[in-house]
Order: structure tokens, then C-alpha cells, then sequence
């Protein structure tokens, strides 16, 4: 499989894109307004604890607390999966084959017995708000590194699974070890083997300096505070993605090349020679795979499958993203159990890939075509594992049910991109769908019927969209005439911008009093 990494810079944003056989399968985007939040260590303030959920609220100087559950103070090597990239398992040393001591289960959380309100703690952040959600921190912060990720205030030495080999493993493990600063932990990541030990002690050195420098900070700042900044999104897509499999990073950024270039000099000075400078006229996104074309294909509502002439359609809610799977026109076979079963492969495919494209997170119901033979059932699931296993986000998939269902839960670690890259329709608030103007007309009749029944003045402000507002005022004997005939009030009627098109808001004349929700 050929996987590249395209890196197309502009004046005010930076697109990554990730490509496997020239599919666009990841995209990330970095704004002034769309920074990176995950890997930065503050120093809070707890401002709520509640036992009830298990959880505290910790005030990290944005508008919404930060969440903290209990589970996140006492933390496991394989907990700091979201902060390590293409790294999603870790071994502890307790895994080791020639370990047998058995593990003893202890007491989960004696630290969250110590939170109190207005007590200062140290937490870094693990994922970004998503909706009405805020920040996720864990109180046990980690520093990523190319291929060390040092953890404080541990003892253990983990090391990803993707390291097959059991002697490179042991080389690994005893060169920490042996160099690990007492009071240290670390996990070891995937691009660490085969390594020479200088850049890898190189690695340590600065992330234990790094360290040092977030303890001195510490002790200077009044919380809340920011202790230590991860890097860029550019920068992160480097350091955590960029290993052996992917044949070729190129950028169209001077700056970012040269940035790129000097990074990988001093970290991993094999993969200088598959960083490529593009300065061709043709925008980078349109010369390679019209990355372009598939971003705009592949953010749609309705994703059509290439091979069976089936689509899917993905509408997400609040609670979970729904994706329905039709079969279109497609009849290549006479045998329907066959039929069905070909356009589900493809679609489960697909599905894999929009769910790291778009980053789609939490519970995801799919429904498949209707499969009747257990042996169908069975093929379609192994293909859906099969295609997330190419995922860096943990996912789980529970069995199909009799109606088709599929629930597959997926780790969410940033805001979905189509949340990233669109806003709320400003006409529709979101829904996709506006009342008529005949059915908003009778809204606004029943209102001033309501204010008409009780005793009240005669003279009201009127507040509408532009659009409504032309509707209203059309004719020689407008409809807004008419309502104030028949309701024998004066309404003077104005336009309001961000009033979506099945809005409206009454005020008492003279007044900014919103009067519009005591007559709903």
C-alpha cells in the first residue's frame, strides 16, 4: 500500500492530507482560530467535584470547564493511546512473556479522595470540545516524543505491540531502562525500532529537559496556566504518523519544508530523503489524487459507492452518527443474499474510511442491506474489523442484529471535521429544513392571538429575517397590513440578520424587551 503525506499551506490555514493508494483517508486542518488543543499541560484549578459521576471540573482559563473523570488520576500505559498517534496498543511490562508474576488488582482510585474545591492540579488535555461537551484532561500527563513518550511520576516502561520483534524489544526496553531518570515512566513507540541508541537517548534527554522546564514554570504561575504547548498540528502529523509505511511527505510550504527538513535531521535522519518541496502552479491538493474533488465528495451528506452503483447516507445527531446503506440500481446477480452482501463489503469500506476522514466519534449505527445466512453475517463483520483495524482510533462492534444494525462506539479524541470546516445554517438553525411561509404567517397569527386575550397594548416591534420581511410587506395590501386589521395593534415591522427564516421575535414598542416566549 502506498501512503503519502500531502501538506498544502496558505496565508491563514494549513490542510493535511493522508493518502493510501491515492484515497484520501485523514485530513487535518490548522488555523489561527483552529488550533491544536491535545498534549497541552496546564496547571488548574478544580472548581467543582462531583461523586455523584465520578468527575470533577477543572478551570483551565476557557469559557467551560474542563472535564475530569476519576478513571483519568489513576492512569495505565495503554490509557495515553489518544496522545500517541499511530501507536494505539501498548505492552506494560507486567505483559512481558517472561514475566509470570501475576498482577494483583489494587485500589483504582485513592487519588480522587483528595479533590477539593479551589485546590490547584496539574492535568493535560486529551480531547478536544466536541458540541455542548468541553475539554477531557487526565490529571496524569505524558510528553510525546518521536519515539519516547515520557510519563512522570511513573516506574513503568511500556512499549507498543506493533513491535513484533521479541529481541528488539528486549534492546529497547534494557536502553530506558538503563538511562530512565529515577521518578520517570516510559512508553516506547512503533518508529523506536531498529533505531540507533544515540537518537533515542537524544529523544530522552529532551523530553526529560522538557520536563524540568514545566516543573520550574509550575512554580512561578498562578493557576489557571498553561505549563507547556504541544506542537502544531503540522508537527504532530510528523511526529506521531510519519514512519516506515509512508513512501513520501511533500509540502508546498518553503517554511514548513525547511521547518520539516531540520526536524527529521536531527530526529530520524533516514527520512530526509522522502520529504519532497512541491513548487509546481497547479495547487498541490488538485496536481496529487484531486484531493481537492475528494474532499468535496467526500464530505457529503450522500457518498456514492463506485463499484456497485449502492450509496450511503450519514446524518449525525447529537448523540450518535446514524449511516444507512442502500443499494441503488445494483443487480449484478440474480441471487439477492449475494447482491446484498457485495454492496455491504463496499459499503463497510467506505464507512471505515469516512470514520477517520470525518474523525467521526462515539456510538455509530449502521444499516446494513438485510443479510438471512449466518455465513453472510459473519464475512460482513470480519470485513468491518478488518477495515477499522487500519484506524488509529480504538473501535468496538457489537454482532449484526436480525433488522441489519451494526453499533460500532469509536474513540473521540477531536471535534469532527465537518464541525471544524462548517458553521449552523444561519436560515435553518442546522435542521436542513425550514417551516413555509404560509405556516410561519399562522404562527405569527396565533402569537397575536395569545397577546390580543389578555389585556395589553396596541402598538408592538416586529423582528424578522430580510427574506420573511419582503414576504410580509409584498402587495398592495401586504399580509402585515392585514394581521394588524384584523388584531387592531400597530406593528412596525424590522429586519434582523441572524434571525434564521422560521424566526421571529415581538418587542413592546419603545422597549428592547423581548416579549415573544410570554405568548408562545
Amino acid at each position: 500500500m502506498k501512503k503519502e503525506i500531502l501538506i498544502n499551506s496558505s496565508s491563514k490555514e494549513t490542510r493535511i492530507a493522508i493518502t493510501e493508494d491515492g484515497k484520501l483517508v485523514e485530513l487535518f486542518y490548522e488555523s489561527s482560530d483552529l488550533k491544536r488543543n491535545v498534549g497541552d499541560i496546564y496547571l488548574g484549578k478544580i472548581a467543582r467535584v462531583l461523586p455523584g459521576i465520578r468527575a470533577a471540573f477543572i478551570n483551565l482559563g476557557f469559557p467551560q470547564d474542563a472535564f475530569l473523570h476519576f478513571s483519568d488520576i489513576e492512569t495505565s500505559p495503554d490509557d495515553y493511546k489518544s496522545l500517541l498517534g499511530d501507536d494505539s496498543d501498548v505492552e506494560d511490562e507486567d505483559d512481558e512473556e517472561e514475566s509470570s508474576t501475576p498482577v494483583i488488582p489494587t485500589e483504582k482510585n485513592p487519588a480522587a479522595a483528595t479533590l477539593e474545591k479551589g485546590k490547584d492540579i496539574l492535568v493535560q488535555i486529551t480531547k478536544e470540545p466536541v458540541g455542548a461537551k468541553g475539554l477531557r484532561v487526565t490529571a496524569k500527563v505524558s510528553i510525546p516524543g518521536r519515539y519516547i513518550v515520557l510519563i512522570p511520576f511513573s516506574n513503568k516502561i511500556g512499549i507498543s505491540r506493533k513491535i513484533y520483534n521479541f529481541k528488539e524489544k528486549r534492546r529497547l526496553r534494557q536502553l530506558i531502562r538503563k538511562n530512565l531518570p529515577e521518578g520517570f515512566g516510559a512508553i516506547i513507540r512503533t518508529v523506536a525500532a531498529g533505531q540507533d541508541e544515540s537518537l533515542i537517548l537524544e529523544d530522552l534527554d529532551r523530553l526529560v529537559n522538557t520536563w524540568y522546564d514545566i516543573e520550574n514554570k509550575m512554580k512561578t504561575v498562578k493557576a489557571p496556566a498553561l505549563l507547556y504547548k504541544d506542537v502544531s498540528t503540522t508537527y504532530s502529523v510528523i511526529r506521531d504518523l510519519f514512519r516506515d509505511d509512508v513512501t513520501k511527505v511533500i509540502v508546498d510550504s518553503k517554511k514548513i519544508y525547511k521547518e520539516i527538513r531540520n526536524y527529521l535531521e536531527e530526529t530520524s535522519p533516514e527520512s530526509v530523503d522522502k520529504l519532497e518541496l512541491y513548487e509546481g502552479k497547479v495547487p498541490l491538493f488538485d496536481t496529487y489524487y484531486s484531493i481537492d474533488k475528494q474532499i468535496e465528495e467526500s464530505l457529503q451528506k450522500k457518498i456514492l459507492l463506485k463499484n456497485s452503483a449502492g450509496y450511503i447516507v450519514i446524518e449525525t445527531t447529537e448523540a450518535m452518527t446514524v449511516i444507512d446503506v442502500n443499494s441503488g440500481k445494483y443487480a449484478k446477480s440474480k441471487d439477492q443474499e449475494q447482491n446484498s452482501l457485495k454492496i455491504n463489503i463496499e459499503a463497510a469500506k467506505e464507512i471505515a474510511r469516512q470514520a477517520r476522514l470525518r474523525d467521526i466519534g462515539g456510538i455509530i449505527v449502521v444499516d446494513f442491506i438485510d443479510l438471512y445466512e449466518e455465513p453472510s453475517r459473519k464475512k460482513l463483520l470480519e470485513e468491518i474489523k478488518k477495515e477499522f483495524k487500519k484506524d488509529r482510533a480504538k473501535a468496538s462492534f457489537s454482532q449484526m442484529s436480525e433488522f441489519g444494525i451494526v453499533q460500532i462506539t469509536r474513540q473521540r479524541v477531536r471535534q469532527n471535521i465537518i464541525q471544524r470546516i462548517s458553521t449552523k445554517c444561519p436560515m435553518c438553525n442546522g435542521t436542513g429544513r425550514v417551516q413555509s411561509q404560509m405556516n410561519f404567517l399562522m404562527e405569527i397569527e396565533r402569537w397575536l392571538q395569545r397577546y390580543k386575550s389578555s389585556p395589553n397594548g396596541f402598538m408592538l416591534r416586529l423582528k424578522v429575517n430580510p427574506l420573511i420581511k419582503y414576504y410580509l410587506t409584498s402587495g398592495i395590501i401586504n399580509r402585515i397590513l392585514k394581521l394588524c386589521i384584523k388584531f387592531r395593534v400597530f406593528i412596525k415591522l424590522e429586519m434582523d440578520n441572524d434571525l434564521a427564516l422560521d424566526e421571529f421575535r415581538f418587542y413592546e414598542f419603545g422597549s428592547k424587551h423581548d416579549i415573544t416566549e410570554e405568548y408562545s
